[in-house]
């Protein structure tokens, strides 16, 4: 019985979908789905509960903000076996480890409503409000583990040049993973990887956007697209567009050409920057990001310092 009304309430909630913004009255939902109007109407408070914004009216139900909807069936085709969607979970990332285990196919997108243990680089907490786009990609290339790195480039360039195009706005790259616009964090990259023998057996790549949720006070120096363009906007659309593009981007990786535009993307190079390890950290100019991703900076005294990773900050 749990297995059947949730494959109603997903047949209902794609009727609705379908509807494109008008309403569908539960007469015509009873008739479709051989069930009484009570039951209707149960299902349709069980998918408001669960975060879905579907409005009575006097003639029926609507589903508003359809075109933001991220089930599977809402994207291109092409995509569709590739979205795994959850109302909530703690981490995409931990959902995602499991099901890249599995069977989950290469360039699977994992979205979640709502994270209640997100979490950025260094383990730091990462907060997931209502209106964001949480997500994680998973990958599985056959590469050596040396050449991961250069997915997790190859992400914040494509969600950059994505978000720059939809929306006409400058939205900067920020070693290694961040992404900025009017100096402040939109978004933020989170990789893993496993590897099986000398090739990658997966890598995931969590990425969180801040679209239509307003970031709060203990989220210093965060922003939303909603809070710069003053409208909501359709996640869908972005998740979709940057889907295209790294799609693209990555059928043939060629780490010199990704490195290349990145680099005309960032706004690290030519930054005071301060760099924190687990161990320790760096101050400097940043001047350069090599080939392979590492972070060349200047120090106080003009003695160029390579960093391969850590929490980079503009100072």
């Amino acid at each position: 019985m749990v297995n059947e009304n949730k494959n109603i309430k997903e047949d209902i909630i794609k009727h609705l979908y379908l509807a494109k913004g008008k309403i569908v009255s539960g007469i015509k939902l009873s008739e479709i789905f051989k069930i009484s109007r009570t039951a209707i109407w149960k299902h349709i408070t069980s998918l408001k509960k669960s975060g879905y914004d579907i409005k009575s009216r006097p003639k029926g139900y609507v589903l508003l903000n359809h075109d933001d909807l991220l089930l599977p069936f809402c994207f291109n085709e092409k995509f569709q076996n590739r979205i795994f969607h959850f109302q909530k979970l703690e981490t995409t990332m931990d959902r995602a480890k499991i099901l890249a285990k599995d069977s989950a196919p290469h360039l699977s997108v994992v979205i979640a409503e709502n994270q209640t243990l997100g979490r950025g680089r260094m383990n730091r907490e990462w907060f997931s409000s209502k209106g964001g786009l949480w997500f994680t990609l998973i990958l599985k290339p056959q590469i050596p583990p040396s050449l991961a790195y250069i997915y997790n480039f190859a992400a914040s360039l494509s969600l950059s040049k994505s978000l720059s195009q939809l929306f006409d706005i400058e939205v900067y790259v920020k070693w290694p993973n961040d992404l900025l616009l009017n100096g402040n964090k939109l978004a933020g990259l989170l990789s893993e990887m496993a590897t099986r023998a000398d090739m990658v057996e997966y890598i995931n790549i969590g990425i969180g956007i801040n679209i239509n949720n307003r970031p709060q006070k203990y989220e210093p120096k965060a922003i939303s697209l909603k809070d710069v363009l003053n409208k909501n906007l359709s996640r869908k659309l972005i998740l979709e567009t940057f889907l295209d593009d790294f799609e693209t981007r990555i059928q043939t990786i060629d780490s010199q050409k990704i490195i290349k535009e990145w680099k005309k993307m960032t706004s690290t190079i030519g930054s005071r920057v301060r760099v924190e390890t687990l161990t320790e950290f760096f101050e400097g100019t940043a001047i350069d990001v090599e080939e392979t991703g590492t972070l060349i900076i200047k120090d106080k005294t003009g003695k160029p310092q390579k960093i391969i990773y850590g929490d980079c900050f503009h100072t």
